[in-house]
C-alpha cells in the first residue's frame, strides 16, 4: 500500500511538471504573436529562445520541483515554491540566451514571462491543489495510520490527520492498555464525540507480544508511536518490526517527556542557550520587508476606499447619529497603548470599551451589521497601518479591559504583543474570530497568535491575506 501511495505521488509531480511545460509553452506561442519584439526575430532566434525557455524550466523543476502532492503543505509554502520556480528560469533562460546571443535584448521579455508564468501558475495551483484534495477525499491515494499510546498528544494528532478528509489520511485506531481521552482537546461534547468515534484496536501489552513475536499485523501504512521514554525498550522494538514490514515509524513524544516550552536554541558567544519564544520579525531584514509590503499595500488601499468614504459617512450618520470613526484604545506591540480606528458600526453606546460585540446585539444598526459582515469597518485600520501602529497581519489587538484580564487569566497572552497588531491574523481565519465566549476559546486564539509570531514568513501573510480575501465572499459564521 505505501509503495503504491508513493507511486501515485510521484504521477501527481509529473503529472504537475508537464502541465507547467504545457503553460510555459502556450504562454510563448502567445507571445510569439502578440509581443511586438519577439514578433519580429527571426525563426533561428526563436526556435533557440524556445529550446532556451524549456531548457531553464526544466533545471529549475529539478531544484524547486512542485511540492503540491504532499500531504501536510500549506498554500504559503506552495506559493513561496512557485515563486522560487519561475525567478530560477527566468535568470536561467536569461543567462544562457545571453551566451548564446549577447546582442538579442530579452531583459524585459523574460520579465514579463515571468510575472505572467506566475500569476498564471498560482492560479492553476489552485484548482491542482483542490483536484488533489477531491481525490483524496473520494479515496484515493490514501495512507492508514496507527497509534500506539494513551497520550493526550495523540488525541491532538488525530484531530488533524482525521477531521481533514482531504489530506487523504484514514486512521484505523489506537492500541492502548488504558482509554484514550479528549479531554483538554476539545470542549465537552466534541470531545466524547471524538472518544466515540475513536477506535481502541486492543491493548498495548497484547500488541508488543505480537510484535515480539513478528506476527504480521494490519498497522496500516504508517505508525505513530506515542510513550514515555521510559519505555524506549518498546519504542526500539516497535521501531525495528515497522522497519522490517515497510511501515513508516513516528514518535511523538509523549505529554511527561516534554518541558511544553517550545524551547529554541541560540547562541551566547559561543554558549549553546535555549529561549522560550523566536520572533522572526526581530531580524532586522524581515521587519523591513513586512513594513515595506505593509505601506505600499495600506496606501493602495486608502485611495481606493477614498472615494468611498462619503457614502459609508452618509449611511452611517444617516441610520445612527454621531461621529463617522469609532475610536479606541487598544494594546499593541510591547504593550503600548494606541488609538484604533473603525467605521462606526453600532449606536453610541457607554459599554463599548467593555462589551464585546455578540450575534444579535442590540447595539448595531443595520448598515452597521452589514459592515461588520463584510470586516467594511476595519478599512480604516489601514490609516493604523501607514503611520506605523499595525501590520495588515498579526495578532488582532484587544480593547485595554480585556487584556487586563485575560493577562491574568493566561500565562502567555502578553506575549502575543511581541508584534504588530494585525488587521487579520492567523487565528482569525482558522476558526477563532469574533466573540470570546469560553476561556479556552481566548486560550486557542493565544495558541494561534504565539504560533503566528514563532512562524512568521512573507509567505504566511500572504496565505492569510488570502484567506481573508476568500471569507468575503463565503460567509463566516463569527463574522458579527
Amino acid at each position: 500500500m505505501t509503495r503504491r501511495n508513493n507511486q501515485t505521488n510521484t504521477l501527481i509531480k509529473r503529472i504537475v511538471i508537464v502541465g507547467d511545460l504545457l503553460l510555459l509553452n502556450g504562454l510563448l506561442l502567445i507571445f510569439r504573436w502578440l509581443h511586438p519584439a519577439m514578433s519580429q526575430w527571426s525563426n533561428n532566434i526563436t526556435e533557440v529562445f524556445w529550446l532556451v525557455c524549456n531548457m531553464a524550466m526544466l533545471l529549475a523543476q529539478w531544484k524547486f520541483s512542485t511540492i503540491i502532492h504532499l500531504r501536510l503543505v500549506s498554500g504559503g509554502d506552495i506559493l513561496r515554491r512557485v515563486c522560487e520556480l519561475i525567478i530560477a528560469q527566468t535568470t536561467i533562460a536569461y543567462i544562457v540566451m545571453k551566451a548564446v546571443e549577447m546582442s538579442v535584448p530579452v531583459g524585459k521579455l523574460l520579465l514579463l514571462m515571468g510575472l505572467s508564468m506566475i500569476v498564471l501558475l498560482i492560479t492553476v495551483r489552485l484548482f491542482e491543489r483542490y483536484a488533489i484534495k477531491r481525490f483524496r477525499q473520494a479515496g484515493m491515494n490514501t495512507r492508514t495510520v496507527s497509534f500506539i499510546g494513551a497520550d493526550p498528544a495523540l488525541a491532538t494528532l488525530y484531530n488533524r490527520l482525521d477531521t481533514d478528509t482531504t489530506l487523504g489520511y484514514r486512521v484505523k485506531g489506537y492500541y492502548a492498555d488504558t482509554e484514550l481521552s479528549f479531554e483538554g482537546n476539545l470542549n465537552d461534547s466534541e470531545s466524547k464525540s471524538r472518544e466515540s468515534a475513536f477506535l481502541r484496536l486492543g491493548s498495548k501489552l497484547k500488541l508488543m507480544e505480537d510484535v515480539k513475536a513478528d506476527k504480521v499485523l494490519d498497522l496500516g501504512d504508517e505508525v505513530y508511536v506515542c510513550l514515555p521514554r521510559t519505555e524506549r525498550e518498546e519504542i526500539r522494538v516497535l521501531s525495528d518490526y515497522c522497519d522490517r514490514h515497510v511501515i513508516h515509524f513516528y514518535y511523538l513524544p509523549a505529554t511527561e517527556d516534554r518541558l511544553d516550552l517550545n524551547l529554541k536554541r541560540e547562541f551566547l558567544d559561543d554558549m549553546e542557550v535555549f529561549t522560550t519564544h523566536e520572533v522572526p520579525l526581530e531580524n532586522i531584514v524581515n521587519r523591513v520587508m513586512k513594513r515595506g509590503f505593509d505601506i505600499v499595500v495600506s496606501f493602495l488601499v486608502l485611495l481606493c476606499i477614498l472615494p468611498l468614504l462619503p457614502f459609508i459617512a452618509l449611511l452611517i450618520v444617516m441610520q445612527s447619529p454621531g461621529p463617522v470613526f469609532f475610536r479606541q484604545q487598544r494594546t499593541g506591540i510591547n504593550g503600548k497603548v494606541f488609538m484604533c480606528y473603525k467605521f462606526r458600526s453600532m449606536h453610541t453606546n457607554q459599554e463599548a470599551d467593555r462589551l464585546q460585540a455578540t450575534e444579535d446585539d442590540p447595539r448595531k444598526f443595520p448598515f452597521g451589521s452589514f459592515m461588520r459582515k463584510y470586516n467594511i469597518d476595519e478599512l480604516p485600520q489601514f490609516w493604523n497601518v501607514l503611520t506605523g501602529n499595525m501590520s495588515i497581519v498579526g495578532p488582532r489587538p484587544h480593547m485595554l479591559l480585556h487584556t487586563q484580564q485575560y493577562s491574568q487569566l493566561i500565562g502567555s497572552y502578553m506575549v502575543r504583543h511581541f508584534v504588530k497588531p494585525g488587521i487579520t491574523g492567523w487565528a482569525q481565519v482558522t476558526g477563532f474570530r469574533g466573540e470570546t465566549k469560553e476561556l479556552w476559546q481566548m486560550e486557542e486564539r493565544v495558541k494561534r497568535d504565539i504560533w503566528y509570531i514563532e512562524n512568521w514568513s512573507i509567505w504566511l501573510d500572504l496565505r492569510i491575506i488570502w484567506i481573508t480575501i476568500k471569507s468575503l465572499f463565503i460567509h463566516d459564521e463569527h463574522a458579527y
